[in-house]
């Protein structure tokens, strides 16, 4: 059985002994969403630094899928960060340290490199679509229909006190019938948090080794067109329409992927991915004490309005706009923990 939280760093110490840095100096650095903490380490020797996981298991935390994650894109030559050691029993791994310049705050700093970016991290998704596939699962409609019903059953229900009753027992068949229809066919390793905090700028590097991927144990096997929108939608920060259009259409090219209907599948996808996040954000302040995640749910449904105007979502678009409400600064500050 693994131990308490509250041991969780004498395990850390007891991993380290096992490794080259049971000496170095640790520093926290920022998290996620999840129960999975970091920590930067200094060898005081070299200056060499690396990065400790600590992902507790009895908080429902494996580190094994991003462990064969990361061999899977190291293999197809991308820069996950190498795994130095680890133990998934008690949940540590020691990572190679990929630095700081995340996309986000390189490009905030200074945004004349932001196409030089976006093309390296577009090119990551282009090795992807020619990589073999992995055992993985689908992310299939079913399965997609369901997660973006968050946006009744966390966003809505937190707002109005219910979550849409019929309306959203509407939505489920409908929308999973439009996913079905639309986002069919061939598949690739979807990272599925792809985006500018997640990517880290590696100039030193070759062509897309130069970007950096962090937060990728989720991956499924999904649509090529779902990482694209990560990156593109951007709810972090507002990707310029310029760099959109280029990107999508530097995607189809180097794919050969019909144009119709992949930029039809990117917007049933994008509206999938967003009342998705639409749910999560409002769970992590209602359920989890997190509200710092309700700033950005304005961007979500920007994202989602845009989403919505594509044909193709017509037998939920209306649906949705009359029983999701919207995001006021009322309404989200019913989203706060009390």
């Amino acid at each position: 059985m693994t131990p308490p939280m509250t041991d969780r760093t004498a395990l850390a110490d007891s991993f380290l002994a096992t490794t080259d840095w049971s000496q170095a100096t640790r520093a926290p650095l920022a998290g996620d969403a999840s129960n999975r903490r970091y920590e930067r380490l200094t060898d005081p020797a070299t200056g060499q630094t690396a990065v400790l996981m600590d992902a507790p298991p009895d908080r429902g935390e494996d580190v094994r899928p991003f462990t064969a994650i990361a061999h899977y894109l190291r293999d197809q030559g991308l820069s996950a960060p190498q795994i130095l050691a680890e133990d998934a029993e008690t949940g540590f791994l020691l990572l190679e340290d990929l630095g700081d310049a995340l996309f986000a705050r390189v490009l905030a700093a200074d945004p004349t490199p932001e196409r030089q970016l976006y093309e390296a991290a577009t090119q990551v998704l282009i090795t992807l679509f020619d990589a073999p596939l992995p055992d993985l699962p689908s992310y299939g409609p079913h399965l997609m229909a369901g997660l973006s019903g968050l946006a009744f059953s966390k966003y809505r229900m937190g707002i109005a006190g219910d979550d849409g009753g019929a309306a959203f027992a509407r939505f489920l068949p409908r929308f999973e019938d439009v996913l079905r229809q639309t986002t069919g066919g061939r598949q690739v390793v979807a990272l599925r948090d792809y985006h500018a905090e997640n990517l880290i700028w590696l100039p030193d590097r070759a062509g897309p080794a130069r970007v950096g991927l962090l937060d990728f144990q989720d991956a499924m096997l999904g649509h090529p067109a779902y990482d694209l929108v990560s990156l593109l939608q951007d709810i972090r920060r507002d990707v310029p329409a310029g760099i959109e259009i280029a990107m999508t259409e530097l995607y189809i090219s180097a794919t050969g992927l019909d144009d119709h209907a992949f930029r039809t599948a990117y917007a049933v996808l994008g509206a999938q991915r967003n009342l998705r996040i639409l749910g999560v954000f409002a769970r992590l302040a209602t359920d989890y004490g997190k509200p710092h995640y309700l700033a950005l749910i304005p961007a979500v449904w920007a994202h989602l309005r845009r989403d919505l105007d594509h044909p193709a979502l017509a037998p939920v678009a209306e649906l949705l706009l009359e029983a999701l409400p919207a995001p006021t600064p009322e309404a989200l500050d019913r989203l706060r923990p009390a």
